[in-house]
């Protein structure tokens, strides 16, 4: 059985656009604009202070994880600040060079790795939409196994090494995202699969999305009442049932159709449809256009 946290994984297929060493000694303090695209900062050695706006300011240490879905403005110091200077993440290396912040001799007081993540799918809007505006992930075991595993392939470039990291950051996201399930999370899947009840449903939902489900039979599934279930679902989610299970079958609809190696009648097959003309109906209501318009324009896109 495919779990809802997989299937994202797979909608998403992310890697690490790049990755730098950010060190820092001293007193100093960084200020980078709003960057709009999802990035990451994994604290290796010694820490600091992050100050993104719109949010009070915190303290990040060794083995921390940070993802930020849309990247804000933000501030990054050491204790003692003086005035930031301001830094463009579009002008930072890309060649694994060492970028240092504050005193550039001696050894650093802290060191991280900050970069970009690029999904292939082309749609961040699904990661956006799932996690809080800010992740911040500490007192992990098993992240701070994965930090040090990205750190070792970050710093010794080996055979293999941009498949492993592509590995890796989908495991950095998947604790990341079940890091946010007990609570942190908008109204949205994490949040649900953080409810006992909820999760049940929405594992079934997920898992066979081809089933012409009622709200009813989900809320028997999850051992609820029907009226109990469509309020809880629906407060938790943020929509009604269906209207997620359409929302849900349509960005699969959509992957395949970009995809181009199945048939019309065979994505509505897999997405609960009786006949294709059915689904192309449905996916015209969605998304404003027909299947086979949509999958022209997104393969032209990604060519």
């Amino acid at each position: 059985m495919s779990d809802p946290l997989s299937q994202i994984i797979g909608l998403l297929h992310p890697r690490a656009a790049f990755a730098n060493v950010i060190s820092g000694k001293g007193h100093w303090a960084v200020r980078y604009a709003e960057y709009g695209k999802p990035s990451f900062c994994i604290v290796l050695e010694g820490g600091c202070q992050l100050a993104i706006d719109g949010h009070a300011p915190f303290a990040i240490g060794a083995g921390d994880f940070i993802l930020l879905p849309t990247t804000p403005a933000f501030t990054l110091c050491s204790d003692d600040p003086p005035p930031p200077v301001l830094w463009d993440a579009d002008a930072l290396p890309n060649d694994g060079s060492e970028v240092r912040y504050g005193d550039t001799d001696g050894a650093a007081d802290m060191r991280s790795l900050g970069g970009a993540f690029v999904f292939d799918s082309g749609d961040p809007a699904l990661l956006v939409s799932l996690l809080p505006a800010v992740v911040h992930v500490s007192g992990s075991s098993r992240l701070a196994q994965l930090v040090a595993m990205v750190a070792e392939e970050t710093l010794a470039t080996q055979p293999g090494s941009e498949s492993a990291l592509s590995r890796l950051m989908e495991l950095l996201l998947i604790e990341a995202m079940r890091a946010t399930t007990t609570g942190s999370a908008p109204p949205g899947l994490l949040r649900g699969l953080g409810d006992e009840r909820l999760a049940v449903a929405l594992t079934l939902m997920h898992a066979h999305m081809e089933r012409p489900w009622t709200v009813a039979q989900i809320a028997s599934a999850a051992a609820l009442s029907r009226s109990t279930f469509f309020e809880r679902f629906t407060r938790v989610m943020g929509v009604a049932p269906m209207e997620y299970l359409l929302a849900w079958r349509m960005r699969f609809a959509q992957q395949w159709l970009r995809q181009g190696e199945l048939r019309t009648s065979e994505i509505a097959e897999r997405v609960g449809y009786a006949s294709g003309s059915a689904f192309s109906a449905a996916f015209r209501r969605y998304s404003g256009m027909a299947p086979s318009r949509y999958s022209h324009l997104a393969r032209r896109r990604d060519a």
